[in-house]
């Protein structure tokens, strides 16, 4: 960005002279024009050098004043005022106004020709757009070769703050230091260390197109730090954070700057699309997998090779943890945003627990929201893991993480097995009147086929199955009631259920011709027998 006082310290035009003061002429500049009519305001660009004879105010130079206004109204970077030829000076009256508006005004001398000096000064101000342009153009071939050539991320940073000669950091959208320039390898502070202070100025810096704020070096000294979004994603985008932005020597232009987040948006998305197209593969794989695993007499399959690429490997234990993520945000509708959510989750769960978990593989389930992971080796120590990393990402992003945790096989074969436990937790969960983070699978027994059922159904079955026998109120019934229940527990042995009731092995005969007279049914016959276990069973609980 050029001003008029850079301008006017170009030797070329050392004969111009600023009659105010100097700092008054720091306003930028992007045009030149010249006009002798006092609506000139009206037709001209902001950031306009304005040149004039000042003819029609050779008589009364006080109406300059009014110019002036309209000027500084329009964000005009100055007005030259051309003497010798309608006016022989300018008026001392005009000059302390200016001043007091800190509006510049300069003085061209007789000598040089206002058509002359608009041409000198704006080939001046097209040279230097034109080196910019040329500048920033030549960093956008080097960086698409970079893209073309697949280079790193780090080493595209790197080579970045090389060009700029300026300190860079790439921020992730957790707002975590991606990577870094060079320059932080020789100082005693890491790059995170002025992401920090970045983030307790501005919260949500990442989110923002551009912007600058002061904060301290090492010595406590206040310097300027810039950031430009880098838009792989809408909702959630990394920023490209620049020290020291002052400081960018010339020609590096906002513009360079903007092809450089250009192509760095490109990267990231390209990177992205090549996981995702990665994970779609792993998900196909793993539904396939958990299909065949539930199949009646299923043939074997060697899992671990057929796995290995997407991280099964061989092990003792074997655990799915089925996870799913939301958030709370004005946007939670748009599908979107809700692909954003889903794989940020993703990623983030992928890095964490493979620093915590040994030998995890993380799959995507066909609902974008939902995770299937596979723990591949004993972790006394799960529940507190997923709890710190489920927080750490709802401070970070205010998104939430739930987990439904299945049982531990020894064999990959019963993963599946897992899985639906699992799944299955997950779901139960959010019947519970608190919504817990983590929820371990609770193993079932018969009675909980028959939790869905409506309670008068139920009640149908254990009369229809045990008549008088199932919700008895006599002694007599209730005691043939318990010398039924203790027989089929012990397997229709006489004897031992007689122990067991401390009775003759004759009453237990009798007391089972006594129940087989009154259900009307041989209690001996298999289908017979599994009814009544259910009966008594689901009718237990009006009993004791």
């Amino acid at each position: 960005m050029r001003t008029l006082l850079d301008v006017l310290q170009i030797p070329r035009f050392s004969d111009l002279t600023l009659l105010t003061e100097p700092s008054f002429a720091k306003l930028p500049l992007d045009s030149i024009e010249i006009s002798e009519t006092p609506d000139i305001s009206f037709y001209i660009p902001e950031n306009t050098f304005l040149l004039t004879t000042a003819m029609i105010y050779r008589d009364d130079q006080t109406k300059l004043f009014e110019l002036i206004d309209s000027l500084q109204e329009k964000n005009a970077a100055g007005l030259g005022i051309k003497i010798g030829r309608f006016i022989d000076a300018i008026d001392q009256r005009v000059i302390d106004y200016a001043n007091k508006v800190k509006f510049p005004i300069v003085q061209i001398p007789l000598s040089i020709p206002l058509g002359s000096l608009l041409h000198q000064m704006l080939n001046f101000l097209w040279d230097k757009k034109a080196e910019q342009l040329n500048y920033a153009l030549d960093i956008q071939r080097r960086f698409s070769n970079m893209l073309v050539n697949d280079v790193s991320m780090a080493r595209f940073i790197a080579d970045f703050g090389r060009l700029i000669k300026t300190p860079v950091i790439l921020v992730d959208p957790y707002k975590r230091v991606q990577a870094s320039s060079k320059h932080f390898s020789n100082t005693s502070k890491p790059a995170e260390y002025y992401i920090d202070q970045l983030e307790q100025l501005d919260p949500d810096f990442v989110k923002k197109k551009n912007d600058s704020v002061l904060i301290n070096d090492l010595d406590q000294k206040a310097f300027l730090v810039s950031y430009f979004s880098v838009e792989p994603n809408h909702y959630f985008p990394h920023s490209l954070v620049v020290l020291n932005s002052e400081k960018i020597p010339y020609p590096v232009s906002n513009f360079a700057l903007e092809q450089a987040t250009l192509v760095l948006s490109f990267m990231l998305y390209k990177n992205q699309k090549i996981q995702e197209s990665f994970d779609a593969l792993k998900t196909d794989f793993f539904n396939r997998m958990i299909e065949i695993q539930q199949e009646p007499n299923q043939e074997p399959r060697d899992w671990l090779d057929l796995g290995r690429t997407y991280g099964l490997v061989k092990a003792r234990h074997y655990r799915v943890i089925y996870a799913a993520c939301q958030q709370s945000d004005l946007d939670h509708s748009r599908i979107k945003f809700q692909e954003e959510v889903s794989e940020l989750s993703f990623n983030w769960l992928n890095d964490k627990l493979s620093h915590h978990i040994r030998d995890v593989s993380l799959f995507k389930m066909k609902d974008p929201a939902h995770f299937a992971i596979v723990s591949q080796h004993k972790e006394e120590q799960l529940a507190d893991i997923l709890e710190n990393v489920a927080t750490d990402l709802s401070q970070r992003l205010n998104i939430q993480l739930q987990f439904g945790l299945g049982n531990v096989y020894a064999s990959i074969e019963d993963i599946g097995k897992s899985f639906i436990e699992a799944k299955t937790a997950f779901e139960e969960m959010h019947l519970l009147s608190k919504v817990p983070m983590i929820y371990q699978y609770q193993q079932k027994g018969m009675r909980s086929l028959f939790e869905k059922m409506g309670h008068s159904d139920i009640t149908y079955f254990c009369e229809i199955s045990l008549k008088e026998l199932a919700y008895p109120k006599e002694p007599a019934m209730i005691e043939l009631r318990k010398t039924l229940k203790y027989y089929l527990d012990y397997q229709c042995e006489i004897a031992r259920t007689a122990k067991a009731l401390f009775v003759h092995r004759n009453t237990i005969k009798y007391r089972i011709e006594q129940c087989s007279s009154i259900i009307g049914k041989n209690v001996h016959d298999p289908g017979v027998s599994l009814d009544l276990r259910l009966a008594l069973e689901l009718s237990e609980e009006n009993n004791t």
